[in-house]
């Protein structure tokens, strides 16, 4: 019997991997979603600091005010829930007076703005995605709404991947991540969009069609953007994972890059649309 070829043992190996860890991060994502109020913003705040420590991890040279971006990712969550949108905004002010002072107060002054920076960069990216869930997991069909949000997302994103290795030709940013294709972009579109579309339509009834398909699409144009940002970013600080957290699948913010633009999409095309 001819040997299996070496590549695709380790592809195989790779995808069972994979779904080991992704099957029952899947399971508890639905279980938080399911529960919402607290606990959504209690384990959303949890990924939110961790992958907040993913960042200052790598940016660790200029030594980010680790502690006010922590404080500041909880606040903004826990103003989401418990206030108004005013509130969210008004804990992602309080954050800059924050690490202006923890900064002050270190026994070293070395690279302070650039630890400013760096800081506030991270609570920016992380914390108002993180807002912006809870705000849609607290409205009117919430609990389907994200779900369907990252329904969209993470099919899109395994489509685009999948695609782009077998009928990718066309680099879509060969400087920021060389590995994706023009053809595995559209791919994930379509197929993020049809996703979002196919669970709505299936299990629930508060949209129609049409609604679901605009949705959808939003999702599915904003999650790439966030898979490329953060390949810019990673890119810029010269890694290839941004931690381990997932296995296989890599770090949060790894797995969380593409959610992060898409959740917020979510939530304005649902308010403008529905």
């Amino acid at each position: 019997r001819r040997r299996e070829p070496r590549e695709r043992r380790r592809g195989d190996g790779e995808l069972r991997r994979r779904v080991v860890w992704g099957v029952p991060a899947a399971v508890l994502a639905i279980f938080i979603v399911a529960q919402g109020g607290l606990w959504f913003a209690l384990g959303i705040s949890a990924l939110g600091v961790i992958a907040l420590h993913e960042l200052y991890s790598m940016t660790r040279s200029v030594r980010p005010v680790d502690l006010a971006g922590f404080l500041a990712v909880v606040g903004i969550v826990l103003a989401a829930l418990f206030g108004e949108p005013f509130h969210a905004v008004l804990a992602l002010a309080c954050a800059f007076p924050l690490t202006y002072a923890l900064a002050v107060a270190r026994p070293w002054r070395e690279q302070v703005s650039w630890a400013v920076a760096v800081t506030l960069f991270g609570v920016l990216w992380v914390g108002l995605p993180l807002a912006h869930a809870v705000f849609l997991r607290e409205s009117v069909h919430g609990g389907a709404l994200v779900l369907d949000a990252l329904i969209g997302t993470f099919v899109g994103d395994s489509i685009a991947y999948s695609a782009g290795r077998a009928w990718g030709r066309r680099k879509l940013a060969p400087r920021i991540s060389p590995n994706k294709t023009v053809e595995g972009l559209l791919a994930g579109i379509v197929g993020g969009t049809l996703a979002f579309w196919l669970f709505e339509t299936s299990y629930q009834e508060f949209m129609t069609g049409g609604q679901a398909l605009l949705i959808g699409l939003g999702v599915a144009l904003a999650a790439p953007l966030g898979d490329l940002f953060e390949s810019l970013v990673k890119r810029d600080l010269d890694v290839k994972d941004t931690g381990g957290f997932f296995g296989p699948h890599g770090g949060v913010l790894d797995r969380l890059d593409a959610v992060f633009f898409s959740v917020p999409v979510a939530y304005y095309m649902s308010l403008a649309v529905l």
